[in-house]
């Protein structure tokens, strides 16, 4: 159609002759094309390579605002938006090769300044020089679309808030149950170490051997119930956790048994609790909701059981692996289960068969949909007065189960000496890690200043130990000065945090790639990573 209207701008009968009639055919058939150009509401043109307007349909003026003369008095490119202008460009060569152009998007402006979309395809007829195109307005397409996008960021960042919203609901709902699980320990260590203290500060600078040993009991009671209170910090800086979902691949079990270190005061006064682990494969998934999870599942066990009767009831943890290879973890109890009449409808968004007042009903829901983005399902099996089974399947991320076996008292490495620089504003941590870290030359100081000024004299360490947190100069502060003036010693940094609790703390360590190890702190990871450093200085020969 475009090659027909373009020759009917120039060719026609000779002067003086009767038109034959395949002659007049053809007029007849342009005069039908060129109605065809002007009635369409597509905005339909000819253009030239020399990137000017020869001829436009009516449409665009309606949706644009200019007349066709003020169209063709400039280059068509001026009236596209910048961003799009080198499309349209590489498209014209594109065309002048002789190949169709389509479907390509941009911008054209208006009169009054505004831009409208247009979705193009054009065809060329080289040997003239003229493009002949057709331009479909998508302006409402396109705001449609955006509008669909941003609704979908808005729900998105909404469905995250409604999960850390029902996470820190379940936190909170354990507050109590945490604190007299931290409070138990805590009793028994500062206990026995104030009994540590005071038998070596007696009277009698001679202890027996059954003295001796009785402080070493009291010493490894303390260690241990030191150790129980840091995994429980560890399972509350877990499950606080706010970001943006980050999936890793994680072994399942140690997750579960920060969750049940979480909700275990819920259940001991209802259960007994089962511990029934198969061999499971390593999961790819956000270690904080899918805790979140078995949370949910183990406080809803619990509370489908009455209280004070234990030894009545039991909880049991199932862990496998299925036919598919794939990681099931089961939560069974032996409460009153759930009615058929309602099981269908237990994963619904507020639907609860929990007393007015008990839970949000979206406990359930939430944990559904977390299950299934993670690529795994999560069903109900419930035999009424007889317990329910919460059944949890995901995709292994690795071809086979792992058994994960962790040593009671894991050998010391050989010991290769290394100089660690520590720097916490907190005295007792560099006292402790310099007994700790015995075998190494430990210099520890209070302020990144310090560190700054030590570093500058020229001293050399393997590892540089730092708290992010700090006043006057944080942690993070100290790493982008070590990065202009001291890179290689930025690159020795492990940060030492009790918590990254600001945004921009949050961001650095998203920023950067240095190591770091969460308070409280396990003294063989701290020896570990020392002999790492050491060992890599070592192999490269010099600091």
């Amino acid at each position: 159609m475009g090659s027909r209207v373009a020759d009917s701008i120039s060719d026609g009968p000779e002067p003086g002759r009767a038109p034959a009639r395949e002659e007049r055919d053809l007029l007849d058939e342009t005069a039908v094309a060129s109605d065809f150009f002007e009635m369409s509401l597509d905005n339909v043109c000819v253009a030239g390579f020399d990137g000017y307007f020869k001829r436009l349909n009516p449409s665009w003026t309606r949706t644009l605002g200019w007349t066709a003369q003020e169209l063709m008095a400039r280059p068509l490119v001026e009236f596209v938006h910048p961003d799009d202008r080198e499309g349209v460009l590489s498209g014209r060569e594109r065309l002048k090769q002789g190949a169709p152009l389509g479907p390509l998007v941009n911008r054209y402006r208006c009169k009054d300044g505004t831009y409208r979309w247009f979705q193009w395809s054009s065809v060329a007829r080289v040997d003239r020089g003229l493009v002949y195109a057709s331009a479909r307005d998508i302006s409402e397409q396109m705001r449609t679309e955006q509008e669909l996008r941003a609704a979908a960021i808005l729900r998105e960042k909404l469905e995250r808030q409604l999960v850390f919203a029902d996470r820190m609901a379940s936190v909170g709902t354990l507050a109590a149950g945490v604190a007299h699980e931290i409070n138990n320990p805590l009793s028994y260590v500062t206990a026995n170490v104030t009994l540590i203290i005071e038998a070596l500060r007696g009277p009698d600078p001679e202890l027996g051997s059954k003295q001796i040993a009785e402080l070493i009991q009291m010493a490894i009671e303390a260690q241990t119930g030191a150790e129980r209170i840091r995994k429980i910090v560890r399972g509350l800086k877990t499950f606080s956790r706010a970001e943006e979902e980050r999936r890793a691949v994680i072994d399942v079990r140690p997750l579960l048994e920060l969750s049940i270190d979480m909700t275990f005061n819920e259940i001991r006064h209802r259960a007994r609790l089962v511990k029934d682990y198969g061999r499971i494969p390593l999961v790819f998934a956000d270690e904080a909701r899918l805790g979140q999870v078995f949370i949910n599942l183990l406080v809803n066990a619990a509370q489908a059981l009455p209280e004070g009767k234990s030894e009545a009831h039991e909880i049991r943890i199932v862990t496998d692996t299925n036919s598919d290879g794939a990681a099931v973890i089961e939560v069974r109890d032996t409460g009153c289960g759930i009615s058929p009449a309602v099981i269908d409808r237990i994963f619904d968004p507020f639907f609860t068969t929990k007393p007015l007042g008990i839970g949000t009903g979206l406990g359930l829901s939430i944990c559904h949909n977390i299950v299934t983005k993670m690529g795994g399902t999560l069903g109900v099996v419930s035999n009424e007065g007889r317990g329910t089974t919460f059944r949890i399947v995901l995709p292994p991320a690795a071809a086979a189960p792992v058994d994960v076996v962790v040593a009671d008292n894991p050998p010391r490495p050989a010991v290769t000496r290394a100089a660690v620089l520590v720097i916490d504003d907190e005295p007792a941590i560099g006292a402790v890690l310099r007994r700790v870290l015995g075998d190494h030359e430990v210099t520890a100081v209070n302020t990144a200043r310090e560190a700054i000024e030590l570093l500058a004299t020229g001293r050399k360490f393997d590892v540089i130990f730092s708290d992010l947190m700090m006043p006057e100069m944080s942690g993070m502060d100290l790493h982008d000065e070590l990065a202009q003036n001291f890179p290689d010693a930025a690159e020795r940094m492990v940060f030492v945090s009790g918590g990254a609790f600001t945004p921009s703390a949050k961001a650095f360590l998203d920023r950067v790639t240095n190591e770091r190890i969460d308070k409280p702190f396990d003294p063989q990871s701290l020896r570990s990573t020392v002999l790492r450093f050491a060992k890599r200085r070592i192999s490269v020969g010099s600091f």
